[in-house]
C-alpha cells in the first residue's frame, strides 16, 4: 500500500486556499473600484438591466445635445424677432408723427429712419447660427432675404421696388392725373364722370353717388365702364345743397368727395359757386370744382394707396400658408369681363349655367340645381355675386370677390392654390361666358407688374417673376413655417422651431417699412404734403396689429412653446437619468461595507486554513501511525 504525500499545491486544502486568495483579490478590486467586476461576465444576473439602462442614458445624452443646440437657435431667433418688434415700433412712431417737413430728396425724417431700419431688418432676417440661416425655412444654408439695395433699386436685369412703385403710380394716376377717370360735360347743364376702362385694376373706382341738389337728376354709378352723371336740368341748386361721391382706392380704402353749393364770395373750400344769373355757369362751376377735387384726391390719397399696393404686388409672393395659425394676406385678384351691367336681377348665373352643371373650386365641387340649393349647391336663378360668395367661402379669401361694372374679380389669399374648372361642358362654356378664357381659371402668381407700356394706359397686371427681384430667397414649406425645422428631443416628442422671412407678420412689416422708406415726392410739389400725410397714415395703420392677422409675437409664442416642450422633456430626462443610474449602480456597484465584511471573513478562514496547513506539514509517518 502506498501513501500519497501531503502536497500543498495538489491537495484539496491547497485548492481551497487558492480560491480564498482569488476571492480576496476580487474583493480587494471591488473595494478599490467600487464595481462588482471588471467584465460583464462577473456582474451577475442583473447586468442585462444595466446594459439596457446604459443605452437609454446614451439616448438621453443625445437628446440633451439636441436640446442645447435647438435652444441656441431659438434664443437667436427670439432675439431677432424682438429686434423686428423694436424696428416696427420705431417706424410706426415716426409715421404717426404729424411733422411732414420734406428734405431736398422729398422725404421726411421719419422716412429716412424707415429706410435705415429696412436695411437693419434685412440684416436681422439673415441671422445665422453656425451655417444655418434662421429665417430661410428648409433652405437653411441660403440667405433668407436678398441684398437690401437690390430689393429697393433692383439689378441690371431685374426691377426693384422703386421701379414697381413708379410703374404702379403712373398706371393708377393715368395720363390726365385724375386716377383713370374721364370727366365731360355732355350738355351745358350736366356733368359726367366715367372710369376709363371696364375691369381695370388701376385708378379710382366709383363706388356711390348721393345728392341733395335741388332740381338735379343724378344717375349711376352704373354701366360698363362705370360712370355717373349729374344734370342740373337748367335750374340752380339751393345754397347748402350737396353732391357726395365715394371712391374705392386700389388698397381697398374709400374716400369721399363732398361739394356744397354756395353763394358766398369768395367760394369756400369744398364748394362750388351758384351763379344766380346762369344755371349753365353753375354747372360749369360744379364741373370745375369736381375736377379739382378728383385731381387732388388722385394726387394725394390715390398716390399713397398706389404705393401701398405696389408694395403688396412686389412683396406678397408667398404661395403657402404662414405660421402655425391661419393668417390674413392681401388678396390677389384675377378678373373676367362680362357683358352684364352688374345690377340685380340682370347679373344672374343663368342662362350661362344650367341645371346639372358642375364647377370645381380648389377641389370642391359646386353643382347647379333648379331650386332649393343647399350646401355646395347654387340655384340657376342665383346672382353672380352669390356664386362669388360661394367661391369665397371655399377659398377663404380675406377680401371678398366682386362684380363691378361688368367686371368680375375673384380675390384669393393664396394665388398658387386657386383653381376653378368646369366639370361639365356647359360649365366650361359658362366660365368662358363670364370672361375667363382659360380652364381651369388660375390666379397670376405675384410679383405683379403693370402689364403694358405706357403704364398710364395699361389695363392689366402680369406675372413679373422673370424680371423682378425675388426678395425672399429661402424656401416655403411644405406645411407651416414652424415645420421647416424639426428636432426629436425625447423618444416620442419632437419640436418644430422653423421660421420664414415671408411669414405674413414679417412680410407685412418689411413691406410697409420698405414702401414708406422708398417713397419720395417733389419737395415743392402742390400735393407733396398730402401724399406724405396719406402714406404716413397708411404706414402707421399697417404697422398696427389688426385682429386676425399674424403678429411677430405669435411667432415668438410658437417657438416659446417649443422651448417649454424641451424644458419639460429635460425635466423628465433628469428624473429618468437618476432612476437609470440607480439601476446600473445596483447591478454593478459593490457595497464597501459588505465587501469589507466579506474580506474580514475570508481572512479569518484563510488564517485557519494556513494554521491547518502548517500542522499537516509537520505530520510524519510515525505520528500518522
Amino acid at each position: 500500500m502506498s501513501i500519497s504525500s501531503i502536497n500543498y499545491s495538489s491537495s484539496i486544502l491547497g485548492s481551497q486556499i487558492r480560491n480564498i486568495n482569488q476571492q480576496l483579490t476580487d474583493l480587494s478590486t471591488q473595494l478599490s473600484t467600487g464595481k462588482l467586476s471588471q467584465n460583464y461576465s462577473g456582474m451577475g444576473t442583473n447586468e442585462g438591466f444595466a446594459i439596457a439602462s446604459r443605452a437609454q442614458l446614451s439616448n438621453i445624452a443625445a437628446y440633451t445635445d439636441t436640446i442645447t443646440n435647438v435652444n441656441v437657435s431659438i434664443n437667436l431667433a427670439n432675439t431677432a424677432l424682438q429686434a423686428l418688434t423694436t424696428i416696427r415700433n420705431t417706424v410706426q412712431t415716426g409715421a404717426a408723427n404729424t411733422g411732414q417737413d420734406l428734405n431736398v430728396n422729398g422725404q421726411t425724417i421719419a422716412q429716412n429712419t424707415a429706410a435705415a431700419q429696412f436695411g437693419s431688418m434685412v440684416g436681422v432676417l439673415n441671422t445665422q447660427t453656425g451655417n444655418r440661416y434662421l429665417f430661410s425655412g428648409t433652405a437653411f444654408n441660403t440667405p433668407s432675404v436678398a441684398n437690401a439695395d437690390d430689393i429697393i433699386n433692383g439689378t441690371t436685369t431685374q426691377a426693384g421696388l422703386k421701379t414697381v412703385m413708379a410703374e404702379r403710380q403712373a398706371a393708377d394716376l393715368g395720363a390726365n392725373g385724375m386716377g383713370r377717370l374721364v370727366q365731360t360735360q355732355p350738355t351745358p347743364s350736366s356733368v359726367k364722370v366715367s372710369e376709363d376702362v371696364a375691369g381695370s385694376p388701376f385708378g379710382l373706382k366709383i363706388a356711390a353717388v348721393s345728392s341733395t341738389l335741388t332740381g338735379a337728376t343724378v344717375s349711376g354709378p352704373s354701366g360698363s365702364p362705370v360712370s355717373f352723371s349729374v344734370d342740373l336740368n337748367g335750374t340752380n341748386p339751393s345754397n347748402g345743397d350737396k353732391l357726395s361721391v365715394k371712391f374705392t382706392l386700389p388698397d381697398g380704402s374709400t374716400e369721399q368727395i363732398d361739394l356744397t353749393a354756395s353763394t358766398a364770395t369768395p367760394t369756400p373750400a369744398g364748394s362750388f359757386a351758384i351763379d344766380t344769373t346762369s344755371p349753365a355757369n353753375t354747372a360749369a362751376n360744379l364741373n370745375a370744382a369736381l375736377n379739382s377735387a378728383i385731381t387732388k384726391l388722385a394726387n394725394t390719397s390715390l398716390v399713397a394707396a398706389s404705393a401701398v399696393v405696389a408694395g403688396d404686388n412686389f412683396f406678397n409672393t408667398a404661395s403657402s400658408a404662414m405660421g402655425s395659425a391661419k393668417t390674413s394676406q392681401a388678396a390677389t385678384p384675377i378678373s373676367g369681363a362680362t357683358a352684364l351691367s352688374g345690377t340685380v336681377p340682370s347679373d344672374s348665373i343663368s342662362p350661362g349655367f344650367s341645371v346639372g352643371d358642375t364647377i370645381t373650386v380648389n377641389g370642391t365641387a359646386l353643382s347647379f340645381v333648379a331650386s332649393g340649393a343647399t350646401g355646395n349647391q347654387l340655384n340657376v336663378t342665383d346672382s353672380i355675386q352669390t356664386l362669388l360668395s360661394k367661391i369665397d367661402s371655399i377659398t377663404g379669401t380675406s377680401k371678398p370677390s366682386t362684380i363691378h361694372g361688368g367686371a368680375i374679380t375673384i380675390n384669393t389669399d393664396d394665388a398658387a392654390s386657386l383653381s376653378i374648372s368646369g366639370s361639365t361642358p356647359g360649365a366650361v362654356a359658362a366660365l368662358g361666358s363670364l370672361g375667363f378664357s382659360s380652364t381651369p381659371v388660375t390666379a397670376t402668381q405675384p410679383p405683379l407688374r403693370v402689364g403694358s407700356s405706357p403704364a398710364s394706359s395699361a389695363t392689366t397686371l402680369v406675372n413679373g417673376s422673370a424680371n423682378t427681384v425675388k426678395w425672399y430667397t429661402g424656401n416655403d414649406g411644405p406645411g407651416s413655417a414652424r415645420s421647416t425645422a424639426v428636432a426629436r428631443v425625447d423618444d416620442s416628442v419632437t419640436v418644430q422651431y422653423g421660421a420664414q422671412a415671408d411669414e405674413d407678420a414679417i412680410r407685412r412689416q418689411l413691406q410697409s417699412i420698405a414702401v414708406f422708406g422708398t417713397f419720395s415726392t417733389s419737395p415743392t410739389g402742390q400735393y407733396a404734403s398730402g401724399q406724405i400725410a396719406a402714406l404716413s397714415q397708411r404706414t402707421a395703420q399697417a404697422l398696427t396689429q389688426q385682429p386676425g392677422q399674424q403678429r411677430i409675437e405669435d411667432i415668438q409664442t410658437d417657438i416659446a412653446m417649443a422651448q417649454n416642450t424641451m424644458k419639460d422633456a429635460t425635466t423628465r430626462q433628469t428624473q429618468a437619468k437618476a432612476q437609470l443610474q440607480n439601476i446600473i449602480d445596483q447591478a454593478e456597484s459593490a457595497s464597501p461595507d459588505q465587501v469589507a465584511s466579506e474580506i474580514l471573513a475570508l481572512q479569518n478562514v484563510l488564517q485557519a486554513s494556513y494554521q491547518t496547513t502548517a500542522k499537516l506539514a509537520q505530520l510524519s509517518l510515525v505520528k500518522f501511525l
